[in-house]
């Protein structure tokens, strides 16, 4: 089934955060949409005010009821959804058109100059970065990205232009997912690896099988197309496309340099394979985003931007929902948000908080996500979560995975070497923190730690 071929697309797993973006692209080709989510979110409110229909209970009789021809709609269908599925069950027998969210993605992909931004970390960031860039210059794009851009308070970036149906002439900017090799069915042009750490070893075995996915990601770069690795990646030795090197050291093609932090203010100078731009001031803070501008602006001056460009789109930049948001931000508290939920991101981030604010005592808050990967990184985490001067820790959130034995919050609290650590329960973790009164706190996971950054705001403020 090709693009032109949909006239009605129904999700399993709508609210999911790439499934979202392609249900509203959807909608704006003029496709009906329709879904069924576990959970009713404020993301599927906002999908069902966009004009999507979506209901909340597995029951293939409310399906049936939608008289959905075979011909014309196409079942789209995320990994988070169970084998038992009744609904899925039901289109299965049925015999329509089922294609994973990869697939559909990777659909999507052959029909623009793709720009696909991968890495266990960073990416979201970095493809959000590289879509703003491009949207707020004289070229534009579309975007499908892995969370809701502060600029655009979207998941979905559309070219000013966009056509009914794509053209090869726009770009297109997609956020390129490792998990379960969904990102081998793109086709990029330009392409980003933004780091190749161990994750998501419950569907690779070994990290070797996760790194031989992505280098199978970077021969996937059309002919002609760039890739732009950070530097020191073991893999760069294996790859066979052309490719140039980014990051903070001069070791690569492409670095920041003359970097200057000042809490909230970051500027620094760029050298772009030699070409130099000076002055550069990112609109959101952390040291690693630095690193992430500089593959965006690599990538930007690369599809034709200005320098002027380049700058205006950094300074204007205002970041990517639970990715270093803050919460508060007062000359006597500050609270920030991140969905940091493995050890190389929480070490990037109490980083740079600490470089940020060194005269303030670090509290942070953080739920692990999911008991294999707490199995996996246990010695990584405790490394990590100790450069935290206090540590409230949840327990682990166990997303779709059943408990392992012996795998727990406390287990991992033993291992960690700051002084003042504590096991909290969510149910605690409000009143906790609003004893605690703390200058500089932190909340981070990738589970449901975020419903209660609000009620610790309120305690805060």
């Amino acid at each position: 089934m090709e693009l032109k071929d949909i006239r009605i697309a129904y999700f399993l797993g709508i609210g999911g955060i790439g499934m979202s973006a392609i249900a509203r692209y959807f909608a704006h080709l003029g496709i009906t949409v329709l879904g069924y989510d576990k959970t009713e979110t404020l993301l599927t409110k906002k999908l069902s005010a966009e004009g999507m229909y979506i209901h909340y209970q597995d029951q293939p009789e409310l399906v049936q009821t939608l008289n959905l021809e075979k011909k014309d709609t196409l079942i789209v269908l995320t990994p988070a959804i169970p084998a038992d599925h009744q609904e899925w069950s039901w289109f299965k027998e049925q015999r329509f058109e089922i294609k994973k969210r990869s697939e559909v993605l990777g659909m999507i992909s052959r029909a623009y100059k793709t720009i696909g931004i991968a890495g266990t970390h960073g990416k979201t960031t970095t493809s959000t970065m590289v879509a703003h860039l491009l949207a707020q210059s004289s070229i534009g794009c579309n975007a499908f990205l892995g969370g809701i851009s502060t600029n655009y308070q979207s998941n979905l970036i559309l070219h000013e232009k966009a056509d009914t149906l794509p053209t090869y002439e726009q770009f297109n900017v997609v956020e390129a997912d490792e998990f379960d090799r969904s990102f081998l069915t793109l086709f990029p042009t330009l392409a980003v690896v933004t780091s190749t750490d161990a994750d998501h070893l419950d569907i690779y075995g070994e990290h070797n099988a996760m790194m031989e996915s992505f280098l199978a990601y970077t021969n996937k770069i059309l002919p002609g197309g760039l890739l732009f690795l950070k530097v020191g990646l073991e893999i760069a030795s294996k790859i066979q496309v052309p490719f140039q090197t980014y990051g903070l050291s001069e070791a690569a093609q492409n670095f920041a340099f003359n970097i200057r932090i000042n809490e909230d203010i970051h500027l620094f100078d760029l050298n772009l394979n030699h070409e130099i731009i000076t002055d550069v001031n990112l609109g959101i803070s952390g040291l690693h985003n630095i690193e992430n501008a500089v593959a965006a602006a690599a990538i930007a001056l690369k599809v034709g931007l200005s320098h002027d460009e380049i700058k205006e789109g950094l300074a204007s930049f205002k970041g990517v929902k639970r990715r270093f948001e803050y919460i508060i931000k007062e000359k006597y508290r500050v609270f920030i948000d991140d969905y940091a939920h493995h050890p190389e991101e929480i070490r990037a981030i109490l980083t740079s908080v600490k470089r940020m604010y060194p005269t303030l005592k670090l509290v942070v808050a953080f739920q692990p996500h999911l008991f294999s990967r707490t199995r996996d990184f246990a010695e990584d985490f405790a490394n990590s979560l100790s450069l935290a001067d206090q540590l409230l820790l949840l327990d682990i959130y166990p997303a779709r995975e059943l408990p392992i034995p012996g795998i727990n919050s406390a287990m991992l609290l033993d291992n960690i070497t700051c002084v003042e650590k504590e096991l909290c329960t969510k149910e605690q973790l409000v009143e906790r923190v609003a004893s605690l009164q703390p200058a500089l706190f932190l909340t981070l996971g990738a589970g449901d730690i975020d419903t209660l950054v609000e009620p610790i705001r309120l305690k805060l403020v």
